[in-house]
C-alpha cells in the first residue's frame, strides 16, 4: 500500500486536478497509482498530509480578527501582502486552489474503486464509512473553496452567478466549467446527505496517531449546518445543529485548563468532531489580535487568559488554537451550540436560544458568571453573533460570517487598516469579498474570472 500512496500523492501533486494539456502530458502508470481494495481506499483517507487542510488560507489573512504592522507586513510575498489590504486585484496564493482540488482528486479516486467493489456482508460497513467520508470531505473542499472563489449565497441570485468547478470523477480529460452558484451548493448538499446516511456514529481515531480520524454522522450533520446557515436556510442549520449535538454535545470546562501552556488548549479536546486545519501563518505567527475583538471579553471570561498571550504595549497574539502553530477550522460542537442558538433566535425561540448561549458560556466563565436575559429575539440575535465572534475567532469562520452577515443591513461591517499612513477599507457587499481565481490556473484552464 506504501506504493500505492506514494504513486497516487505524487500524481496528485503533478496533475492538481485541472483538465490542461500541460498536466496531462504526465503520463504515471496507472497500475502504480490506482487503489484496488477496501482497505487501499482506507490508507488513502488515512494520509492527514493530503486530506487535512480544507480551507483556504488566504480567506483567513483577509479577515479582521488581528492587524500586521508595517515591518511584517514588508516582509511578506506579494500573495500574502495584497489580500491582507483587499486590494482590487490580489495576487492569490495558486496552493489556495490547487491544493482543495487535489483533495477532491483523492476523493474522487477512492470513490471510483468503491464503485467497482460489491463488499461482502462483512465488507459493507467498511464500504459505507469509506464512501461516507470521501462524500464529506468532497464537499467540504467544495464548501471551503465557495466561500472563497464563488459570490456569498442568495437564492434570488444563485442561479446566475458563478459556482466553482465541481469534479466528479479522477478523470483528468473531463471538462472543466463553473456552473452555477445553485449548482455548487447543491453537490454540496447532495453529497453530505449522503455522508450522513452511511457514517456511523461512533468516530474511529486511530490509537497509532490520533491526528488520523474518520468522521463520523456528528461531523457530517455539524458540516451541513455550517452551509446551511451560509444559505441562510437557518430551519435546516437549526435541525442538523440539533442533530449534530444530539449525537455529541460535550464541551470542555474552561475552568480545568491550565493557561500557562504555549498553547492552552488540548489538540485532541472532547468539543472536536473532526480535525481539520488551515496553513494561517500570518496571523497566528505575526498578528497582532484586533484590540476590538479582545476588549469584548469581560473579566471572568477565562477565554481573556486562554485565548491571548500579551505581547507587551497593550497587544495581544492569539494562542488558543487547538493545532499548536496553525489553525484549527474543523467541525466542533462549540460552533453547533451557536448555530442552533443563532437559528432559534431568529425563529423567535427566545428562551431555547438562551439554553444554548448560556450553557456554552457558562462552560468557559469561571465562579461569577451570571446567565444572561433577555425577552427580545432581536437582543438575543445580537448577543448570540457576539458570542460567535468571541468564541469562534481564528478558526476559519470569520470571512464566511462576514459575507453572510454583510447580506443583512443591521449586521453589516466596513472593514478597514492601517499600514504607512494609509487606510484601506473594505465595505460591505464588496466585490473583493471573492477573490479572484488564481492566474495560474486561468492559464491552465479556460474558466471566467470573477468580476470585480
Amino acid at each position: 500500500m506504501k506504493r500505492y500512496i506514494t504513486h497516487i500523492l505524487l500524481f496528485v501533486s503533478i496533475a492538481a486536478v485541472f483538465s490542461c494539456k500541460k498536466y496531462l502530458d504526465v503520463k504515471p502508470d496507472k497500475s502504480q497509482v490506482v487503489p484496488v481494495s477496501l482497505d487501499d481506499c482506507q490508507a488513502l483517507l488515512n494520509n492527514a498530509g493530503v486530506l487535512y487542510t480544507l480551507y483556504p488560507s488566504t480567506a483567513e489573512i483577509s479577515s479582521d480578527d488581528y492587524y500586521l504592522t508595517s515591518e511584517v507586513w514588508t516582509s511578506l510575498p506579494n500573495y500574502r501582502r495584497e489580500p491582507y489590504l483587499w486590494l482590487k486585484n490580489s495576487d492569490v496564493i495558486y496552493t489556495d486552489w490547487a491544493a482543495a482540488y487535489s483533495k477532491v482528486l483523492v476523493c474522487n479516486q477512492i470513490l471510483e474503486v468503491l464503485d467497482k467493489i460489491v463488499p461482502t456482508q462483512n465488507e459493507q460497513q467498511q464500504w459505507n464509512r469509506i464512501r461516507g467520508a470521501a462524500l464529506l470531505l468532497r464537499s467540504m473542499s467544495f464548501f471551503g473553496l465557495a466561500q472563497v472563489f464563488a459570490q456569498p449565497y442568495e437564492a434570488s441570485t444563485a442561479r446566475q452567478n458563478y459556482g466553482i468547478p465541481i469534479r466528479l470523477t479522477p478523470n483528468l480529460g473531463e471538462k472543466t466549467d463553473r456552473g452555477t452558484l445553485q449548482d455548487t451548493y447543491d453537490r454540496i448538499v447532495k453529497d453530505m446527505t449522503e455522508a450522513i446516511s452511511l457514517l456511523p456514529s461512533k468516530q474511529l481515531v486511530s490509537l497509532a496517531d490520533r491526528s488520523i480520524s474518520m468522521p463520523a454522522k456528528a461531523a457530517a450533520y455539524a458540516a451541513l449546518a455550517r452551509v446551511f446557515l451560509v444559505m441562510d436556510n437557518f430551519e435546516q442549520a437549526f435541525i442538523n445543529a440539533d442533530l449534530s449535538l444530539r449525537e455529541k454535545g460535550t464541551l470542555m470546562d474552561y475552568k480545568t485548563i491550565n493557561a500557562q501552556p504555549t498553547y492552552p488548549i488540548p489538540r485532541f479536546n472532547v468539543e472536536v468532531l473532526y480535525e481539520t486545519g488551515c496553513n494561517a501563518l500570518v496571523p497566528i505567527t505575526y498578528g497582532i489580535v484586533n484590540p476590538e475583538l479582545y476588549n469584548l471579553y469581560e473579566s471572568g471570561d477565562l477565554r481573556k487568559t486562554l485565548f491571548f498571550r500579551n505581547k507587551g504595549n497593550d497587544t495581544y497574539q492569539f494562542k488558543g488554537t487547538y493545532i499548536p502553530g496553525t489553525i484549527f477550522n474543523g467541525l466542533a460542537t462549540d460552533e453547533m451550540y451557536l448555530i442552533r442558538a443563532e437559528c432559534a433566535a431568529r425563529a423567535g425561540q427566545v428562551s431555547n436560544a438562551l439554553v444554548d448561549l448560556n450553557t456554552l458560556r457558562m462552560s468557559r466563565w469561571d465562579t461569577t458568571y451570571v446567565p444572561l436575559t433577555a425577552n427580545d429575539a432581536d437582543e438575543v440575535l445580537k448577543m448570540v453573533l457576539t458570542e460567535r465572534r468571541r468564541e469562534l475567532l481564528f478558526r476559519g469562520l470569520r470571512w464566511m460570517d462576514l459575507r453572510r452577515l454583510n447580506k443583512d443591513s443591521r449586521f453589516a461591517q466596513i472593514l478597514t487598516r492601517s499600514l504607512n499612513g494609509q487606510e484601506y477599507t473594505l465595505p460591505p457587499r464588496d466585490l473583493r469579498y471573492t477573490l479572484l481565481v488564481p492566474r495560474e490556473v486561468l492559464e491552465r484552464v479556460d474558466i471566467p474570472q470573477n468580476p470585480r
